[in-house]
């Protein structure tokens, strides 16, 4: 394959910093990321935002199906003249968070493998794990700070682990130092695995009211759990204290320290709260 700067030159192209375009370029990491997704002949695979398609082209080595999924319409422009000839890649031009993945997979079963800018990280992991149906296996490449995020255990925790560990098991397989990238970005990236689950490993009867508590309890994270949810679900201290007595939780705790089924028991509690 051209380099990747001869490879951009010859479209008259630079990467968009507003895009966070860093390009993987490193062909031993390359390859430890389409080894981590454990493609079938029979695979298909979504891959969101293949740039000039460093990964791609060996994606579609070992998928039946890649569907490729590009924001910048000069990349769409380099991917269709450079691979366009290849009968197992579609290229689709488009912003993930607006795309039906149901309308474009010739199949439920589907993996999916991105390599995502820092601004829409957690949008992006987010939309595909509250997809239907929800992908096999993720792989997804992102800052290694936001990697440690999304593995973190209780007494770490933010909204981001606490939604996608809600729906999948997460691991951080390893770290890609900036060098790897074109251009170098400032900081190291890891590549997480997320596998999602059949079923969420907790049970709770609204998932949007438990996203609602989750983020309330996150609103004010520096504050002790009782004024932070008092705040964001409009209920009095005195309430939300009630609740989380019920859920055997000390008030005084705060948001990153709980478990996900910690979080599950809160929800349920204030669910059985009457009505305002």
């Amino acid at each position: 394959m051209k380099s990747i700067g001869e490879l951009l030159e010859k479209y008259h192209l630079r990467p968009r910093k507003e895009l966070g375009q860093n390009f993987l370029v490193d062909p031993v990491h390359l390859a430890k990321i389409a080894a981590l997704a454990e493609l079938k002949p029979t695979d298909t695979v979504v891959e969101i935002g293949p740039g000039p398609g460093t990964l791609t082209r060996l994606l579609v080595e070992s998928a039946a199906q890649v569907i490729a999924i590009e924001l910048d319409p000069n990349m769409v422009k380099l991917l269709k003249n450079e691979y366009g000839h290849l009968s197992n890649l579609t290229i689709v031009e488009g912003d993930i968070l607006q795309t039906s993945l149901v309308r474009l997979l010739p199949t439920p079963n589907y993996k999916v493998v991105a390599n995502l800018p820092y601004y829409i990280t957690s949008a992006v992991i987010r939309y595909v794990l509250e997809t239907t149906p929800r992908p096999q296996r993720i792989v997804v490449t992102v800052q290694k700070e936001v990697a440690q995020r999304i593995v973190a255990k209780p007494g770490q925790m933010s909204i981001l682990a606490v939604s996608v560990q809600f729906y999948g098991q997460a691991t951080l397989s390893h770290v890609i130092p900036s060098g790897a990238f074109y251009p170098c970005p400032k900081v190291d990236s890891a590549v997480v695995l997320i596998d999602p689950f059949p079923q969420p490993p907790i049970a709770v009867a609204e998932v949007k009211q438990f996203f609602q508590v989750v983020k309330a309890g996150f609103g004010q994270k520096r504050k002790q759990l009782k004024n932070s949810l008092s705040s964001g679900l409009h209920r009095s201290t005195a309430e939300i204290g009630e609740a989380l007595h019920g859920a055997g939780l000390d008030p005084t705790r705060r948001a990153e320290t709980l478990s996900l089924a910690e979080w599950g028991r809160l929800t349920e509690t204030i669910r059985s709260m009457p009505a305002r």
